[in-house]
């Protein structure tokens, strides 16, 4: 390599860097941010009510009183940086390939911040449905006010229908999509920032299909759970892993459907 070519080399590599060191630096900041949310609910570090949390679940929504988590605007916030600090390490791998075409593709890094920003666009769109619903439950006493389920038929229901979705199509076709972004790449590509925010997009809509579930299952353990958020953090990443993602997806399903009997069966066990 001459020497003009590795000073130009310099630059861009140190552009990668940077970005790359911005985005974990946004996946800690999620975290720590998370982190400090369930500290301030009075959670212990694997999300189980304090007595600050015990006396929140008896609380009716409905009272003449300010509770931040019902009201949409700070539950929005908690989901947007939820989805932040969860989904942004499954992008990893897609970020990866990605960076792989820029060469041999006419690829840039305007597109691969594009792909980043189309992924958190669609993923915050989620957390504001989500956010709805969950408003939705907490008034209707499905959940109470740590965003736990009060009865063991929805949380175990939850748990049953989360998990035979991990064999339907819909769980396959985007779970392919999610598990194998080059694909998607070769038959999506467009160059530069909108294009890569297009692909972004469309990546971050067959993610929501892939993993919604998941989130769903917020409502089982509490949403603000450090513990079921580690978990589902850990099983979306390696779900996504070139190598091993196919062979989890159907083992998860079983799993989930066993514990959703259980949480249905256990009162009626412990009754008997």
């Amino acid at each position: 390599m001459s020497r003009a070519d590795w000073e130009d080399a310099v630059p861009v590599a140190m552009l990668r860097n940077v970005l790359w060191l911005g985005f974990f630096a946004a996946i800690l900041w999620a975290w720590w941010v998370l982190y400090s949310m369930a500290v301030g609910m009075d959670l212990d570090l694997i999300g189980q009510p304090g007595p600050m949390g015990e006396s929140m679940r008896g609380m009716d929504p409905r009272m003449d009183m300010y509770m931040p988590m019902a009201n949409f605007w700070p539950l929005f916030w908690m989901w947007a940086v939820m989805m932040a600090a969860m989904m942004l390490p499954t992008l990893v791998p897609t970020l990866q390939s990605y960076d792989d075409l820029i060469t041999s593709a006419d690829g840039g890094r305007a597109g691969w911040l594009g792909v980043t920003s189309g992924y958190l666009i669609v993923w915050i769109g989620f957390a504001a449905i989500i956010a709805v619903v969950q408003l939705a439950l907490l008034f209707g006493g499905a959940i109470d006010m740590l965003g736990i389920a009060t009865s063991p038929f929805l949380a175990g229901g939850l748990l049953i229908m989360v998990g035979l979705f991990q064999f339907t199509r819909t769980k396959e076709v985007c779970h392919g999509v999610c598990h194998s972004p080059m694909t998607y790449f070769l038959g999506h590509w467009r160059t530069g920032f909108s294009g890569g925010l297009r692909m972004g997009l469309g990546l971050g809509a067959y993610c929501v299909g892939c993993c919604w579930g998941f989130m769903a299952l917020g409502f089982v353990g509490g949403v603000m759970s450090l513990l079921w958020m580690g978990l589902a953090t850990l099983f979306m990443v390696v779900e996504k892993l070139p190598q091993i993602g196919h062979y989890v997806t159907k083992p998860m399903g079983f799993l989930l459907v066993a514990a959703g009997i259980a949480v249905i069966g256990w009162p009626w066990f412990v009754g008997g």
